[in-house]
């Protein structure tokens, strides 16, 4: 069965966070549903729908930005008290907008994710997740990395709190009071959690999760393990997952699974006879989705999924047909109510402009009086900076909350752009001055009209650090400017894994001085991305990471005093012996470095790039073909005469030229890693080898594997 789905946007809000929109409960089956929402204005807003008009019911006053709004009520009631997490403070608002509670939670930071369960409250800030019942403090947990979701699994069918937080190290915690009672990990940093069908499931243990690479999956939460159910890998390359919710849109009487991302794909997936997912339905909105939920509130009897984006708009994708089938009697009504409708809009926009002219005025004369103050106007920049595992390279997502006008990029290190398939703005690249002025990149992005997302895609080198900056410029008056930098880390292409192959080949780095556990700690923070800001709990702390181009390992334990260091690849060593005794001496701490070399870690560093490094030199070989097997077809008519891996090649140059040029400086890029494992191997025996560099080169342009092994044996 096909699935169509109209859109109707209803209204428009300040800016959103995740999870900040609710329906509430329908008085009677499929009768329509108010809809509440929470802005970084601080205003909590209650609609609903009636003759295609959004009616307010009501309005709260601005306050502090909302960051969650959660329903609430008496266990297996209906739930329609709205609560808000709006600073350290809890908020509860009746469905007719009367605040019956104000609670403070003392807590030092604001509270990032919330959820509500009968007199439960299970709340957690950056790092810190607290339990309250009746506002009374019950259990406390600090997690050593930070926190993005808080859920509780449904007490009335498990009948015990089992609270699991969502943390950015890949884990989600399952607790027991105030310890961990198990960890599991999943293929992402976990960024949503929900329950299967909204009440967990057959089992009431049924645990839903979302990643920010855009990963799903569905985890059983059981008394002794976790059993793993299903997972969607994110085949598509689409954005990370920000809301879940789980309604029978289909109508089949099993509840679908609604999923909101933040490239602005609203997805739905039904059932099938296995329990595993199956994609029914997508649409793009042109902003990330912030909230998503099923019901009914357009008309009567249709179905629909709301949606809430970034920029505050609430949208319905609803089952009610646009044209409405009708007999002659009906379509005169049809059509005096598409005139009264276009009659009001017309006004409501006469009346908008007259507004607009009103505070341009204003504006104007505020800003020429000689008592003016900087009147600059604000507004939200949503970004985003992630490593993607799968190509290496990291995703940069600036997303404002009015349509961007350019986006200037400038980078201190050698990065390379990348193309992407949903990026429409025009690029230009201005020629940069390295040497006197550090600028390896000035880019500027042109945007189209109306786009207020924009995705970049960089790759780093590993050893060259230092910083990007975007000059982001939206389209309002007068010209405004704001500027995001992001860390370009000396080891920026590894990312934390949970689990390494120990069997490998190990080069060691020690280090020993007068340094304290936290010092320490601030140095791995500075050279390897996905380590948490503040250092864990504990005296001694391990973390495993792969580089994600080569899939070369490492593995750094230290506590006060000491810092161990194990990776199977002799450049990573290099990188952080470097660095690290950089930034010793810029605090005046004395170090010690001993190392351990293995010589066998250089072989096999080289098997790992080697089928890497043979599949772009065949790549290049091909795409070089192409214009002269081209040639040839046209001069012959056909392409009979070809051997058949030539034809293939005329048949795939398409293809072949798109992932060429998706790629650019791969080759490079594998040249330079095998010419810096060369020079650091015999760095660390003390010797200088640059002069031999010119003969690795000719010896990787005629390339053979055991010829290049012998290469780094014999030099």
């Amino acid at each position: 069965m096909d699935l169509n789905l109209n859109r109707a946007d209803y209204l428009q809000v300040g800016v959103t966070s995740q999870k900040t929109m609710k329906l509430l409960p329908a008085s009677r089956y499929r009768a329509t549903q108010k809809v509440v929402v929470g802005d970084h204005d601080g205003v909590v807003m209650c609609f609903g729908m009636k003759k295609g008009e959004a009616v307010t019911v009501f309005k709260t006053l601005p306050g502090q930005k909302i960051a969650r709004l959660e329903l609430g009520g008496v266990l297996n009631t209906p739930q329609e008290k709205i609560f808000i997490a709006a600073g350290s403070e809890i908020r509860g608002f009746t469905k007719r907008g009367k605040q019956f509670l104000s609670f403070e939670t003392n807590l030092t930071e604001s509270i990032k994710a919330m959820h509500i369960s009968g007199s439960d409250l299970f709340l957690s800030a950056s790092y810190i997740y607290n339990h309250y019942c009746d506002c009374k403090d019950q259990h406390y947990y600090l997690s050593g990395d930070k926190i993005n979701d808080v859920i509780c699994l449904p007490v009335e069918r498990v009948l015990r709190d089992v609270p699991v937080l969502a943390c950015q190290d890949r884990v989600l915690r399952v607790l027991q009071g105030s310890d961990v009672m198990y960890e599991i990990e999943v293929p992402g940093p976990p960024t949503v959690l929900a329950l299967q069908n909204g009440n967990g499931g057959d089992s009431g243990e049924d645990l839903l999760y979302g990643t920010s690479d855009g990963k799903l999956g569905l985890i059983q939460i059981t008394t002794s393990k976790p059993i793993h159910k299903w997972e969607i890998r994110n085949e598509k390359k689409r954005g990370g997952i920000l809301c879940i919710d789980s309604f029978d849109i289909v109508g089949d009487g099993v509840k679908d699974l609604l999923v909101g991302r933040d490239d602005g794909m609203v997805e739905v997936y039904s059932f099938d006879n296995a329990n595993e997912p199956v994609l029914r339905f997508d649409q793009t909105l042109s902003e990330s989705v912030t909230s998503i939920q099923g019901g009914c509130v357009g008309k009567d009897g249709y179905d629909e999924i709301v949606v809430s984006t970034y920029s505050g708009w609430v949208t319905g994708l609803t089952t009610e047909p646009i044209h409405k089938e009708s007999g002659p009697g009906e379509e005169l009504k049809i059509n005096q109510e598409m005139q009264n409708k276009i009659s009001s809009l017309r006004s409501e926009l006469e009346h908008l402009q007259y507004k607009v002219l009103q505070e341009r005025e204003k504006y104007q004369q505020s800003s020429q009086s000689s008592k003016a103050k900087s009147a600059v106007p604000s507004f939200s920049v949503n970004d985003k900076f992630t490593l993607n595992k799968d190509d290496a390279s990291y995703s940069l997502i600036l997303e404002v909350q009015t349509a961007i006008d350019n986006v200037l990029i400038q980078s201190d290190v050698p990065i390379d752009l990348l193309d992407v398939d949903k990026n429409s703005a025009v690029v230009s690249f201005s020629s940069c001055d390295s040497e006197s002025n550090d600028n390896f990149l000035l880019a500027t992005y042109r945007c189209q009209a109306n786009t207020t997302r924009l995705e970049l895609k960089i790759r780093s080198i590993e050893g060259q650090y230092g910083t990007l900056q975007a000059y982001v410029t939206p389209r309002i008056q007068p010209k405004t400017c704001q500027v995001r930098q992001y860390l370009i880390k000396p080891l920026s292409l590894h990312q934390r894994t949970h689990f390494i192959d120990h069997d490998r080949p190990m080069n060691t780095l020690t280090l020993t001085g007068q340094f304290s556990f936290a010092e320490l700690h601030s140095w791995v923070v500075f050279c390897l991305p996905e380590v948490p800001e503040k250092p864990p709990a504990g005296e001694c702390v391990t973390f495993y990471f792969q580089n994600t181009f080569l899939d070369t390992q490492l593995e750094s334990t230290y506590r006060k005093g000491e810092g161990v260091f194990k990776s199977d690849n002799i450049s990573t060593i290099s990188i952080l012996k470097d660095v690290l005794s950089k930034e010793a001496t810029k605090r005046k701490i004395n170090l010690n470095i001993s190392y351990e070399i293995n010589e066998v870690s250089v072989k096999h560093t080289l098997k790992l790039i080697h089928p890497k490094l043979e599949y772009q030199l065949l790549l290049a070989k091909k795409v070089q073909l192409i214009d002269a097997l081209k040639e040839l077809q046209v001069h012959e008519g056909n392409t009979n005469f070809l051997i058949p891996e030539y034809r293939c090649i005329l048949e795939e140059a398409d293809h072949l030229q798109e992932e060429y040029k998706k790629q650019p400086a791969h080759l490079e890029r594998l040249y330079g890693m095998i010419t810096d494992l060369f020079i650091d191997k015999f760095k660390f025996k003390g010797t200088n080898v640059k002069t031999k560099v010119p003969l690795l080169l000719e010896i990787l342009d005629s390339y053979d594997q055991n010829a290049l092994i012998a290469f780094f044996d014999a030099a």
